[in-house]
């Protein structure tokens, strides 16, 4: 599996967050190596969601500095940039309920990379058997189970070829039996060396995939370590007391 190459490609610095008088995030500091496998994980309303939502500008930030591949995100032309660059997969599928899966994969590459119809039906089409679902290609969204809806989600933003993906909880709207049909997807594109930030409780992917685990709690980054130091000993008591509850509900 391909770790980090030693060249930062995403840094976030003093990053602070608020939504009104909340605050989501305290002095995040994060970086992510090209090739690096992240998985955030810690108790809901840590501010995980809002750390990937920050990375591709879904999310503005008060105070402190994120780049992505050299490209500051205070700018506004550095976020048409990066969001040419970053791919995401949310929750919910977002997939246009109106058009073919084929239709779904091509709409962004020929509006905002400029492909050609054919251009884009092929990288579609590539993309569709890379995560095993080219034969529904000519039906539409309501015609496919969940799983295979996300994995639709997970080809439309490879599309766009993008240097790195973001992963917001991308099996939790989905039933137990398609889960795994969506990790296994995900671990193809770790081996094959895509760079990746995800969000999940999904613990056994966590330490089948990841390069680092972050734990956060109350927006703040607690415990960074790999994978086999934080199962095994995880240092901050909140890690330990999520770790627990995780494994008792295993």
């Amino acid at each position: 599996m391909m770790r980090g190459t030693g060249t930062a490609f995403i840094e976030m610095r003093e990053v602070n967050k608020w939504f009104g008088a909340f605050q989501a995030l305290r002095d995040i500091n994060l970086t992510v190596q090209k090739g690096e496998k992240i998985v955030i994980c810690g108790p809901s309303g840590s501010g995980k969601s809002t750390v990937i939502r920050c990375i591709n500008r879904l999310e503005p930030v008060q105070e402190g500095t994120i780049t992505v591949d050299g490209t500051d995100l205070n700018s506004t032309a550095g976020v048409d940039a990066v969001r040419r660059e970053v791919g995401m997969v949310f929750q919910s599928f977002n997939l246009f309920p109106h058009m073919t899966i084929l239709q779904n994969c091509t709409l962004a590459p020929i509006r905002v990379r400029g492909f050609s119809k054919k251009q884009a039906e092929d990288s579609a089409r590539k993309y569709l058997d890379r995560v095993r679902i080219l034969e529904q290609a000519e039906k539409y969204p309501a015609q496919l189970s969940g799983g295979q809806q996300q994995r639709v989600a997970i080809a439309r933003a490879l599309c766009m070829e993008p240097k790195v993906m973001l992963f917001d909880e991308p099996t939790s709207a989905l039933d137990p039996e398609m889960v795994k049909e969506v990790l296994d997807t995900m671990i193809g594109l770790a081996e094959d060396g895509m760079t990746m930030i995800c969000v999940t409780h999904e613990m056994g992917f966590a330490r089948q995939v990841a390069d680092r685990i972050i734990f956060m709690a109350d927006g703040r980054i607690l415990e960074e370590a790999p994978p086999e130091r934080f199962f095994r000993t995880p240092q901050h008591p909140r890690a330990q007391t999520f770790l627990g509850e995780i494994l008792a509900h295993h």
